[in-house]
């Protein structure tokens, strides 16, 4: 199936049709079977080549059927009811344990004895951003007083940040980064500090780039102005640590700076796990019970929940401890060092054609872009050759996150053909504009063009969640 069918409206009513009312007659597991066994293995083809930048991180097959027959055996359970499923509360918190081992959370407790780094389990990257500034809003305001708060962030930092602001009324102060080495513009972050304060943020690494912010640095500005720091570990949370272990050039980022209050690390993507799992680990437990919520007088009856879901999937945490064990630390030291290996060396091939631009000093994730040509039309070329990297904006430029899938034999090769091939076509493309732009989530489209005001690109974008989200019609 191509991928027009994939993303066009309501995919897959050609082939059967639209379900628009209960049936009369309910379907047979043989008959939905059917169609989510076609439905999946056209999907998957997809990614298997080894072209598609991140989204599928591991890319094992082996593993994937452990989180099924993990996720079977606590698919009905509801971690909201503790009394009646304990080894959820077992296996929960050795996931927290593991990946606290993982971001060196003891060396908290090696500098103040009373300190002891923790951690929530959520449902994403998204969630656990938001849960961080949460945290550290109603911290800062129960502790300090402060009803206007701020944080500071670079502009390459994830839109979770403005969600979460959004959602908790903090003020962000946006932080440019360095156009060469796209870290955050330490000076910029200095000078604007001040009484309302409550958070800086800093991306380990940063998605549009892979490159990593100053968090040394950062970590120091917390110190001194006595403020919360977030690292933003989503993406990178769970490879660069073995990274780090591995001997690959990469700062120290995590629990070690004494700056460092949250970190964000989704175990959903480098850790392997089913998708909607992620960890908000905290210095201490001074900042994560203001993530938590309770309602003491409620009818009915006494309620606390760790974060913002109240009913939890039981299947999703079982998964993911089953894979966390199942990998270990060799396990994923021996991935790492594929994907490590597979990134430098895609770059490397980057570097070599004089035409295209890296961006930054980067590591398993990388983007470039060119001064030369439009960069997209060499996405366009490289998207009839079956891979689909993601388009960026100001500056326009395409991204590659590696995964397990980049790492099979042969794959380097096929990228640095299709690439340089790629470049001799947008010097003399067939069109004068490229098709595809810049669509987190997505191929990208060139329907937004950059001539368009920000508030026309937000009502397009309502637009197409709308019709994401619309119902089959015949």
């Amino acid at each position: 199936m191509t991928q027009e069918k994939r993303t066009g409206p309501y995919p897959y009513k050609d082939e059967f049709g639209a379900i628009h009312e209960f049936p009369t007659e309910s379907w047979t597991n043989a008959e939905v079977l059917r169609q989510l066994n076609i439905m999946a293995e056209d999907e998957d083809t997809f990614w298997r080549t080894g072209k598609c930048s991140g989204t599928m991180y591991g890319g094992d097959s082996k593993i994937f059927e452990l989180i099924g027959q993990s996720f079977q055996l606590y698919s009905h359970v509801n971690v909201l009811q503790r009394d009646m499923c304990p080894s959820q509360t077992r296996m929960e918190s050795e996931i927290i344990a593991l990946t606290l081992d993982m971001l060196n959370g003891q060396a908290v407790n090696e500098r103040d004895s009373d300190m002891s780094a923790c951690g929530v389990i959520n449902s994403g990257g998204t969630e656990s951003i938001i849960s961080a500034l949460l945290a550290h809003r109603d911290k800062f305001k129960a502790e300090h007083n402060i009803t206007e708060p701020e944080m500071i962030l670079p502009d390459t930092a994830h839109p979770a940040f403005h969600k979460g602001a959004h959602y908790f009324g903090i003020k962000v102060v946006l932080a440019p980064v360095d156009p060469v080495t796209t870290q955050v513009d330490l000076d910029f972050v200095a000078a604007n500090i001040n009484k309302n304060t409550i958070l800086l943020v800093g991306s380990a690494g940063n998605y549009p780039y892979g490159t990593i912010d100053p968090i040394e640095q950062l970590s120091n500005l917390a110190v001194k102005h006595k403020i919360g720091l977030h690292v933003d570990g989503c993406l990178g949370g769970f490879i660069l640590p073995w990274g780090q272990r591995l001997g690959y050039d990469i700062p120290v980022f995590d629990f070690r700076l004494p700056g460092v209050t949250s970190i964000s690390a989704d175990t959903h993507k480098y850790g392997y796990g089913p998708k909607g799992t992620s960890i908000t680990a905290y210095c201490d437990k001074s900042y994560r019970k203001y993530q938590y919520f309770t309602s003491p007088d409620w009818k009915g009856g006494i309620y606390a929940s760790p974060g913002i879901g109240g009913s939890r999937s039981g299947g999703l945490i079982a998964a993911t401890w089953a894979v966390m064990l199942t990998i270990g630390k060799e396990g994923y030291l021996a991935r790492a060092k594929k994907i490590f290996d597979t990134a430098y060396a895609m770059q490397d091939v980057v570097k070599s054609i004089p035409e295209l631009k890296l961006m930054g000093s980067p590591s398993f994730c990388f983007s470039f872009t060119s001064d030369e040509f439009d960069i997209y039309h060499v996405n366009d070329y490289m998207r009839d050759q079956g891979w689909r990297f993601n388009g960026q904006q100001y500056p326009s430029a395409i991204h590659m996150c590696v995964t397990g899938p980049q790492t099979q034999p042969g794959l380097l090769e096929k990228f640095e053909k299709e690439l340089k091939e790629a470049v001799l076509y947008a010097k003399n493309p067939t069109q004068p504009m490229a098709e595809t732009g810049a669509l987190y989530g997505g191929a990208g489209t060139r329907a937004l063009a950059e001539n368009v005001d920000q508030k026309a690109i937000a009502e397009m974008m309502i637009m197409y969640q709308d019709a994401c989200l619309e119902q089959p019609r015949d």
